[in-house]
């Protein structure tokens, strides 16, 4: 297990079947906080004129954010098999739903409002993102799946993530929460 007394980083992956000819990179940090949330920062690199990108609004709850630009974690309690699914847009809209298993419930998670932060600035989008403790799956181990889903400006879709299991791109599977971290460190 990875302690989260400071962030973790990693790179998020294009998927084969879906190229990027416009974005470099994606990556992500994630740390755990000082009341037992959890903190993700997003940053995509890349020709940010070729992107979609959400306008700014009011921090609310939508559906469907994943069919554009927007971030995404995955978190997952041990072995499972529930999981909470949270997307960020970087309209600050958000999304969080709660699955028993794979794809089965996915139901709106109650007081669930992420806090979120958006910086643009010439080729780099950064998103971060807290999320409370009330809203985490229950327990101190975590699994994370971290992906974005990134719209170009004809709206083709290009989908990144920690890692991809074979097939079309699924960021539900579990072989898509790679990132294991333990919180017992970073809350005494």
């Amino acid at each position: 297990m990875t302690s989260l007394t400071s962030p973790v980083r990693r790179l998020l992956a294009c998927h084969p079947r879906t190229p990027a000819r416009a974005i470099r990179a994606v990556d992500v940090a994630a740390c755990g906080t000082t009341d037992g949330g959890l903190a993700i920062n997003f940053a995509l690199e890349g020709d940010l004129s070729a992107v979609r990108i959400p306008e700014p609004r009011p921090s609310r709850r939508v559906d469907g954010l994943w069919r554009h630009t927007c971030f995404e974690a995955f978190v997952m309690a041990g072995e499972g098999p529930g999981y909470r699914e949270f997307n960020f847009s970087p309209s600050r809209e958000w999304a969080v739903m709660a699955f028993h298993g794979y794809r089965e419930g996915g139901q709106p998670a109650a007081n669930s409002a992420p806090e979120i932060v958006v910086h643009r600035g010439g080729e780099r989008l950064d998103l971060g993102a807290e999320i409370r403790p009330a809203c985490l799956p229950p327990g101190r181990s975590l699994r994370l799946g971290l992906s974005a889903v990134v719209e170009d400006a004809h709206g083709g879709l290009t989908y990144w993530a920690l890692r991809h299991p074979p097939g079309p791109p699924d960021f539900h599977q579990s072989d898509a929460f790679a990132l294991p971290l333990e919180f017992s460190s970073c809350l005494t």
